[in-house]
């Protein structure tokens, strides 16, 4: 049997991939594969055979089941084998479930007015689902049955689609973002004609006949440029405005669907009067009220998921007011901001933006009350001054978490301990451990004075470090090796470490000094040409009026007369005439 593809202007570049003696079965190489190679090899080699059998023979039947009294009917419609032929070694898997899997099962081959046995029943119940979205293979299968792309392209088709979050992968299903949402429908109201499956199709079998010689380019780029120069030239002279509404009719029932609760989706929470549409903002489009900049009120893109926000206990579509600050009597809100939820303290005043924190990790929203809202917009709060030095010890939430400070001193605070209730005594229990950023780092103490060294009577220190212990003198360290234990390290023995040390180059660098200047070479004489198209240059020794060779060829080089630059002219292209 020969096969083709059925796909237009397939790229048959390489033979299948078979095994390359039949004869050799899957139970033959068994013992020289492992588990996913033999998989892999029986895979191949059954449908590579299976290619060459004859064909299955199936009939197509539907088979109706009555109740002894008549009263209930049952109908199965499916497929009976009366000839397996290739079927016996080629059975196709699937990935899921089709909607018409009924119609395609296997049903045993029963015959007319036959008595039937009940072994079990199975209720089940189905529902009308929409068809599954596309993944990777199901999409380039639809390419290809549309004509649309080529082997070589679909990969980079795919890839553009991600790069430019147009898509998103969730568990192998392409699902369409807000942004493709957004370029989709504005490519179908403003330029229908090159979104359509025929158009492209049929762009692509044009670029085949380019390739193959069959056609000149210039005559299809005239015919596609003369008709999508003028479709640009049309939208060109649209408003922004008018485009934004157009866009916004067409996905107002994805932006804006109807709830349960009978409400107008389009309702501002905010106002109450104002109509929340889609806006174009600096950083992209949004959803925002008609009544800017009266109402300020602004939401990411996307869905409103009601029921989770009832589950966190935060409504998306507007601020949940917690009470009023009893110090500046403004409102105190629990909102929903791109990076997670927070409180805010008042509304924005022109350009005053109101104080706002984030929640903790472990705050439940729907457990925040006023008096909490309050303690976070409260931080950083004081602890009171350190005893050492009277410096104010501050508690607050930073971009690396719950903190305490005290001057250029931070330290964490542990995950199972409360910003909002650390106390003084156990702020400076941590400020302990903290060491100062930079290069007014606290000295690291030393574990002991091992003794005076002989000559010059200074302690010698033993330090832990990060490379293991060491004994430091002045300026010289030297590592103490690591069959000796601290404890038992002696004076004698820290000096030959030192000394040996020393001997080796141990200790600073002395600094480099400075190189001396070099002093500058004196100016030569030079003498002008008569006729001023050149300066040559003269030695300044008269005395010598031969100089060397070498400084000859060096004069002549330093003085070389000036020529006109060299101009070429670019390469003719054309014909002469």
């Amino acid at each position: 049997r020969v096969y083709t593809s059925k796909a237009k202007n397939a790229q048959e570049a390489h033979e299948a991939i078979r095994p390359t003696d039949l004869f050799r079965t899957p139970q033959d190489v068994a013992a020289h594969l492992d588990k996913d190679q033999l998989g892999l090899y029986e895979l191949i080699w059954k449908r590579t055979v299976a290619s060459q059998m004859e064909s299955a023979v199936l009939d197509q039947v539907t088979v109706d089941i009555a109740s002894g009294d008549k009263n209930v009917q049952l109908r199965a419609t499916g497929s009976v084998v009366k000839f397996n032929g290739f079927l016996t070694l080629y059975d196709e898997g699937q990935d899921e479930k089709s909607e018409d899997e009924d119609g395609n099962s296997i049903l045993p081959d029963v015959g007319e007015n036959e008595a039937l046995e009940r072994r079990d029943v199975v209720p089940e119940q189905h529902f009308t689902e929409p068809p599954p979205r596309y993944s990777e293979a199901s999409l380039v299968k639809k390419l290809e049955e549309l004509g649309i792309g080529r082997p070589s392209t679909y990969a980079s088709i795919i890839e553009v689609l991600q790069r430019r979050n147009y898509v998103k992968i969730d568990r192998k299903r392409f699902v369409p973002e807000d942004r493709g949402r957004i370029v989709t429908a504005f490519l179908q109201t403003y330029f229908p004609r090159y979104v359509e499956y025929d158009f492209t199709a049929h762009l692509e079998e044009e670029l085949d006949d380019i390739s193959g010689g069959k056609i000149d380019w210039r005559q299809v780029l005239r015919e596609f440029w003369k008709a999508f120069s003028a479709a640009v030239g049309e939208t060109k002279e649209l408003r922004v405005r008018e485009v934004l509404d157009k866009i916004d009719s067409e996905l107002g029932p994805h932006f804006f669907p109807e709830g349960k609760d009978g409400k107008n989706p389009r309702d501002c929470p905010s106002c109450a009067n104002g109509r929340l549409g889609l806006k174009l903002g600096k950083f992209g489009a949004f959803i925002g009220c008609s009544n800017y900049p009266e109402c300020r009120f602004t939401r990411k893109l996307g869905i409103v998921d009601a029921e989770a926000d009832a589950a966190s206990g935060v409504n998306m579509d507007g601020p949940k007011i917690l009470g009023v600050d009893p110090v500046t009597g403004k409102q105190v809100t629990l909102r929903k901001g791109p990076y997670g939820l927070y409180v805010q303290l008042g509304e924005p005043e022109g350009k005053d933006k109101p104080k706002r924190q984030s929640l903790l990790k472990d705050m439940v929203p729907d457990e925040v009350t006023l008096d909490k809202a309050l303690a976070l917009l409260a931080l950083p709060r004081e602890l009171g001054p350190h005893p050492e030095d009277s410096e104010m010890i501050l508690a607050g939430v930073g971009r690396f978490g719950p903190y305490v400070k005290h001057g250029p001193k931070y330290k964490s605070i542990p995950a199972d301990e409360s910003v909002l209730e650390i106390g003084m005594n156990r702020a400076v229990a941590l400020l302990a451990e903290a060491r100062v950023p930079g290069r007014g780092r606290a000295a690291i103490k030393p574990l002991r004075v091992v003794g005076n060294h002989p000559n010059d009577e200074a302690p010698i220190e033993l330090y832990d470090g990060r490379y293991g212990h060491y004994v430091k003198h002045g300026g010289i360290n030297a590592t103490v090796p690591n069959d000796i234990k601290p404890e038992e390290l002696t004076l004698d023995h820290a000096v030959s470490l030192l000394a040996e040390r020393a001997a080796k180059g141990g200790g600073k660098k002395p600094a480099r000094a400075k190189k001396a200047a070099a002093p500058k070479a004196k100016p030569k004489a030079k003498a002008k040409a008569a006729n001023g198209v050149a300066d040559i240059a003269v030695p300044a020794n008269d005395a010598d009026p031969k100089p060397q060779l070498k400084s000859k060829a060096a004069a002549r080089k330093k003085a070389a007369p000036k020529r006109k630059a060299k101009v070429e002219s670019p390469p003719r292209t054309g014909t002469d005439g």
